[in-house]
């Protein structure tokens, strides 16, 4: 079934020029419901085709770790202003993700940016987890200001995930000790480690930071 769905969403003008063509022969042949039915289905693939796109097999493919695969078919979205608002906001968090992974923090910004303009009532919750990106992405330009402000603003507008919003309270624990105001950044471990993350990554961190912290004055 899943294969079946990828294929439909690869091939959906085909499809469509298919479905199309038969309702023409059931029209000439004289059976007009169905030459009607098929029409419906064109019409309910061309909405697709410009309002979700390929959408669904790119979260699979990010969701596999496939990078390759997923810029392969994010690409074949020729129209994303017209993606329905929901969908065009992950299409841009997803482009932004996809650029981090490449290193070009410029588009990363940029499209970061433009998921976080597309507001729908639909991906209310989706400002914290934007912003948290934004944020990052600010770090790793070297923008430590803007990056600090623009996490505190992201823990306000709310992070859904609990091991993103660890991986947050670190980052600021980090920064806080960097500018030497130890007792916020001690706060901030504190509340990342009461969260009790389970990805490996953020798990080490709390290890290492945890053997250097208590040195800390403050």
């Amino acid at each position: 079934m899943k294969q079946l769905l990828r294929f439909y969403i690869l091939y959906r003008i085909p499809v469509i020029i298919g479905l199309i063509v038969l309702g023409v022969l059931s029209h000439v042949y004289g059976d007009a419901i169905l030459a009607w039915i098929l029409y419906f289905l064109a019409l309910i693939s061309l909405l697709l085709y410009f309002m979700i796109g390929t959408m669904r097999i790119v979260k699979d493919a990010v969701e596999d770790g496939n990078v390759d695969e997923a810029l392969v078919y994010i690409k074949k979205i020729r129209f994303p202003k017209l993606l329905v608002k929901p969908v065009r906001s992950a299409y841009y968090m997803l482009q932004s993700t996809l650029s981090m992974a490449s290193d070009d923090l410029v588009g990363a910004e940029s499209n970061i940016r433009k998921s976080l303009n597309t507001k729908s009532t639909l991906t209310g919750d989706m400002k914290g987890t934007n912003m948290m990106q934004l944020g990052f992405i600010q770090l790793r330009q070297g923008k430590v200001k803007e990056g600090r402000a623009t996490l505190l603003e992201a823990i306000k507008a709310g992070i859904p995930d609990k091991e993103s919003k660890a991986s947050v309270y670190l980052q600021l624990c980090s920064i806080e000790i960097q500018r030497q105001q130890n007792r916020a950044g001690k706060e901030y471990f504190r509340k990342a480690k009461a969260l009790n993350p389970k990805t490996k990554d953020i798990v080490d961190q709390i290890k290492i930071m945890e053997k250097n912290i208590s040195r800390l004055p403050g």
